[in-house]
């Protein structure tokens, strides 16, 4: 673990013009593609593939107002707290809340006593067991891809960020004045297109929502992730076996940012997203390092509970001839 801390921290080191290339490009494709695709917005064939683009791209916008939540993405704090505030608006996630709870996230990881920290709720087989009819109902359609993925997509960015959890902690007035921006963002949106402007944005939000719910999901839940109890938790083994590697090719990675390689980004935050991949593909060979490819990764999402007495991710159990079996 020291060895491979070490090696990270040879990746650590903010690059400016990276940064900008990546924080000023990124907005050039969201604003071009969005505005292509309000023109052209009678040409179905047309349109919906520039949304797509115009989604994905405000993925990576995300991934960036992450990387600044970390001060990572450029070399001074302040300047990546006012790049963070500047993509907020278009994220639809106010910028100090978010950094508040995602800080959160990264220091409770893999701990059961404090499952309240992370982004996608997991019971354990012995509280699944422990569990009545309701409250397997319940958390049946929450694991639900069907329901996680769209519904939990759109709730979460467009309904759950308009108060996020610890708003009242953080900054109520951040919040306010983000939800103000994100109002005349959409206004200004209706002035210039019209009806047909809100529609292409709709469908956009929804793209990058579901893709968001999609890489947060698999960023923690694969068969052999990390879970423990204090005081036998250790923060090094949540991070880099807690957390998932998607090689899911070049273009998903450009795309998302680099944030799939989420192992390294976990053992040392202070990675920019813009050197993860390389930091990671330096490790992966010679450390182990393990990396999810495309069949596991959607097999992923038949993994429901944390089995603590073997230590993985399994499905839901089922009943047969009176026995307990995995599905």
């Amino acid at each position: 673990m020291a060895t491979i801390r070490e090696i990270t921290r040879a990746y650590c080191n903010r690059s400016d013009p990276l940064a900008a290339a990546s924080y000023f490009g990124t907005f050039a494709v969201y604003f071009l593609t969005l505005w292509l695709a309000v023109i052209s917005f009678d040409t179905l064939w047309l349109m919906l593939p520039l949304a797509v683009i115009n989604a994905l791209s405000g993925v990576r916008l995300y991934v960036l107002q992450h990387d600044c939540g970390h001060h990572s993405l450029f070399a001074r704090a302040w300047v990546n707290d006012w790049a963070g505030y500047g993509l907020s608006t278009f994220t639809l996630t106010p910028y100090r809340v978010m950094q508040f709870n995602h800080n959160q996230h990264h220091k409770f990881l893999g701990d059961l006593e404090e499952r309240r920290s992370g982004e996608i709720h997991t019971m354990t087989l012995a509280e699944w067991e422990r569990a009545g009819v309701w409250e397997r109902l319940g958390y049946r359609l929450y694991r639900n891809p069907a329901i996680l993925i769209p519904l939990g997509g759109i709730f979460v960015y467009a309904l759950r960020y308009r108060w996020p959890k610890n708003t009242g902690r953080v900054g109520v007035t951040g919040v306010l004045i983000h939800n103000i921006l994100l109002i005349a963002w959409i206004f200004l949106l209706w002035a210039l297109g019209g009806a047909n402007a809100l529609i292409v944005y709709a469908i956009t939000v929804f793209v990058a929502a579901c893709t968001g719910v999609f890489l947060v999901y698999l960023q923690h839940n694969f068969e052999d992730t990390y879970w423990d109890r204090r005081p036998d938790l250790r923060p090094d083994m949540a991070a880099l076996q807690g957390s998932s590697a998607l090689d899911l090719g070049w273009w998903f990675d450009l795309a998302t940012g680099n944030i799939a390689y989420h192992d390294i980004h976990h053992f040392n935050a202070n990675i920019p997203s813009y050197r993860l991949r390389k930091c990671h593909r330096a490790l992966r060979d010679e450390y182990g390092l393990r990396v999810i490819k495309w069949p596991e990764a959607l097999r992923s999402f038949t993994l429901k509970l944390w089995d603590e007495e073997h230590e993985r991710l399994v499905p839901f159990p089922r009943r047969a001839a009176g026995h307990l079996v995995a599905n």
